[in-house]
This record gives structure tokens, C-alpha cells and sequence, in this order.
């Protein structure tokens, strides 16, 4: 049974080697920032969605890209909270039969419906990988995305995906504070012998 510390030190491993997920966030920033063009186009808001979801796809393979860039790892294999991550990140998939029903009955709130989602699937990565950003984040998009949403014509819903992504850069900076604090405190704790073996 895993101590506290123990425990800790495992949080912390995934944090520091996964860099708090950040070639993840850049990625997203980049996707979201093409998703903010997409709306700006003379299209209907059920075209633009429809390419939304094309260019969404974008977001893992530039996550790969990052990952390289960064240097994080992307599996831990000793580290038994490792395959959590990858749940979390399939937990969204879950959220879209929502957003496809949005899409098909109310196509001007599908930008704001998938930048709520988005926003409120970061929320457990706060315990992840011990990154308080995460949560911070996690409200001040979803919340944001409804605001704007609410309060924006049909013609400036690009207003919706510019705020989520620039909420993401905000993100990514935090998260690289909170990850060079969390480095520090990894070199002080030691992961549990019996997890370090490959």
C-alpha cells in the first residue's frame, strides 16, 4: 500500500518527466487558434463547426511534435498512476454525443459548447500532476465560454475560440511555473524502490 509521501513522489514524477502536459496545451493553443480563424469565415456556423472538428484532430499529432520540442515523456512505465493520464484524456470522448446533438439542433452554440467541454476536461489533471493551474483553468475557461457565448452575435462567435485559446497560453505559462516548482520538490522526495524497475 502506497504511503502519502510515496504517493506524492509518483504525482510529482509524472508531472516533472510529462512537463505538466504543456506540449499538450501548446498544442491546443495552435488548434484553437485555427479554430478562431475558421469562425472568422463567411460561413454558417454549421459549416465552421464541421471544420472544427477536422482541425480539432490536429491536436495530437502537434502534441507529438511538441513532445519532441519539449523533450517530456509520454509513458512512465513504472509509474503506476501513468495510465491514468490516458483515461482522463479519453474521459472527454464521452462529452461528445452532447456536442454532436448541439451541433445538429443549435449550430451557433456548438463553438461555445466545445470550448466549455475542453475547459472542463482539465479539471482532474489538477490532482494529476499536482498542478493547481489545472483546476484555476479548468473554471475560468468553462465559465468564460459561457459568458461569451451568451453575450456574442452569430457574426463574432470567433470571439469564443479566440478567448479559448488565448485562456490555453495563459495556461501554458502557469503550468511551466507550477512545473518548475514541482521539480524542485521531486528532487527532494525519492519514487518507491519497488516502482523504479523497468
Amino acid at each position: 500500500m502506497l504511503l502519502e509521501k510515496e504517493f506524492t513522489a509518483l504525482q510529482l514524477e509524472l508531472s516533472v518527466k510529462a512537463k505538466n502536459g504543456l506540449d499538450f496545451i501548446a498544442a491546443a493553443s495552435i488548434v484553437w487558434t485555427a479554430i478562431a480563424f475558421i469562425w472568422t469565415l463567411p460561413n454558417s456556423p454549421t459549416k465552421n463547426g464541421f471544420i472544427t472538428f477536422f482541425v480539432g484532430a490536429a491536436t495530437l499529432p502537434l502534441a507529438w511534435l511538441f513532445s519532441k520540442l519539449f523533450r517530456t515523456t509520454w509513458a512512465i512505465a513504472h509509474n503506476p498512476l501513468q495510465p491514468l493520464g490516458l483515461w482522463l484524456n479519453f474521459a472527454q470522448l464521452f462529452y461528445f454525443p452532447f456536442l454532436m446533438f448541439i451541433y445538429s439542433k443549435y449550430p451557433a452554440y456548438f463553438v461555445m459548447t466545445y470550448g466549455i467541454i475542453t475547459g472542463a476536461h482539465f479539471f482532474p489533471y489538477a490532482w494529476f500532476y499536482r498542478a493547481k493551474p489545472y483546476a484555476l483553468m479548468a473554471g475560468v475557461i468553462s465559465v468564460g465560454c459561457l459568458v461569451v457565448g451568451l453575450h456574442t452575435a452569430e457574426a463574432n462567435l470567433y470571439l469564443i475560440p479566440a478567448f479559448v485559446a488565448c485562456s490555453l497560453g495563459v495556461l501554458g505559462g502557469l503550468l511551466f511555473i507550477s512545473y518548475r516548482q514541482n521539480q524542485k520538490a521531486y528532487l527532494s522526495v525519492a519514487v518507491p524502490p519497488e516502482y523504479t524497475s523497468a
